[in-house]
This record gives C-alpha cells, structure tokens and sequence, in this order.
C-alpha cells in the first residue's frame, strides 16, 4: 500500500499535530533538517510542544521559525549555541531545556524505537547531567539510567524514498534521521526523490517502510549553509 499522499504538506501535519505533543526532528545544524514539514507544524499553530532534536537550528531557520512563534515550551537537544531566540526565551523562564549528550541523546531515541525502556552508560555520570537518576555499578563502575525516547510524531529528511516508505539518506544528513524516523508513535518523511516500489536496492535501505506512516516530496530550495568561510582568491593555501 502507497504511503504517498494527495493531501498537502500543511494538511498532513496539521492532521497529527496537538497541542502538548513531544516531536522528534531530523537534522544536524542546517545539514538533512525536514524544512518542509517544519513549516507546516509552524502552520498548525499547535502550542505547548516539547521538541526532541540535536539542536534547534538557527534564527529564522530549521526549528528556529517554531521559537520565533512561541509554540515550544521544552526543548531536548545537545547543542543550542547558534540560536538567539532559544537564548532568549530560556533567560526569559519561557523555554524548558534538557541538555543531553550527543550520543546519549543518539542512544535514548534509538531505544526508543526498538522498544528498550531505559538503558544505563556511563556519560555524564558526576554531572547535572545525572542528577535525580537512578544509579548502578556494572564491573565495578557507575554508571547513570538514560530513558528511552518515544515520540507521538518524528519529522524526517531523506534524499530519496519510495511510495512504501522505504529511504536512504545522503552523506551527513544521515545524522539523527534514522533515530527520529524509528522513535515516532506516527513518521512523516519528506523527500528529495519520491521513486517507485522497487527502485530502490533493498540492500540500499536505511529506514524501512514499516517505520514510516508517510512520504512526501519535498519542494526544491537552495540549501542553507550554517557556517560559511572564505577567503580571496588567489591567496595559497
């Protein structure tokens, strides 16, 4: 059955968006981020979302344009250093922040998807990070109980996918997609390519279609670049 649908972008997520929803998010910086299906959870007007993402991209992009509207109250990311607005709101007492190390944060939303409702490593043991958590010594070292991550609805990129669901990432896009895709009660995925049952090698497969609920085509624009360097031609190297 095609997981493709006529219905648009807006339409689609506005259908599984509520108010007080915990959202996973693909991407990492500007790099693999579901622009489209941000805009359209932008467009829901849905209030009162935690979102579960490596970062929350940057003013006037990516997750960003959900702060500019006010519609996150809890953010659990690793790494928030490049948005002014999450600054902001955080000082301001209106944005409730989680801090995760990156691979713990990777871990918790891979768990998630497999089922596994806790796990214990032994990153951020000693830290804030581990303060309030259970605590268990394994071969005579501490280590600190993470919990699964489970998301109500997980928002993907992917370079290409077929109409049952099935993607495969480019490059460093790949980054916290997969674990997104897995983690979700209900996947949306937008896509670059949207190609036909059985074009794509099923050795080529990195999401498999029984995690996705649908696949969208994404719109063409240019990608952003987060951090750009330059220098004046003709100067050596």
């Amino acid at each position: 059955m095609s997981k493709t649908t006529d219905a648009s972008i807006r339409d689609l997520v506005a259908g599984y968006v509520e108010d007080g929803m915990t959202i996973a998010v693909g991407g990492f910086g500007l790099c693999g981020v579901p622009f489209d299906l941000i805009e359209g959870l932008r467009d829901s007007g849905a209030k009162d979302l935690t979102i579960v993402s490596n970062n929350m991209g940057v003013d006037g992009m990516g997750l960003g344009i959900l702060l500019e509207n006010h519609q996150v109250s809890k953010v659990v990311a690793s790494y928030v250093g490049e948005n002014r607005m999450f600054a902001q709101q955080y000082l301001d007492g209106e944005l409730e922040v989680e801090f995760n190390p990156q691979g713990t944060l990777a871990e918790r939303l891979r768990a998630g998807g497999a089922g596994i409702p806790a796990f214990y490593t032994a990153t951020g043991v000693g830290t804030l990070v581990a303060e309030g958590k259970p605590h268990a010594e394994f071969d005579g070292r501490t280590y600190v109980q993470e919990r699964g991550i489970v998301a109500d609805l997980a928002l993907v990129h992917a370079w290409r996918g077929d109409v049952d669901g099935n993607l495969v990432y480019r490059s460093t896009a790949q980054n916290f997609n997969p674990l997104c895709a897995t983690s979700g009660k209900v996947t949306i995925a937008e896509v670059e390519e949207l190609v036909d049952r059985g074009a794509i090698e099923p050795d080529a497969v990195m999401t498999a279609g029984v995690f996705v609920d649908h696949v969208v085509r994404s719109t063409e624009r240019e990608k952003p670049i987060e951090k750009r360097t330059t220098r004046p031609r003709g100067e050596e190297n």
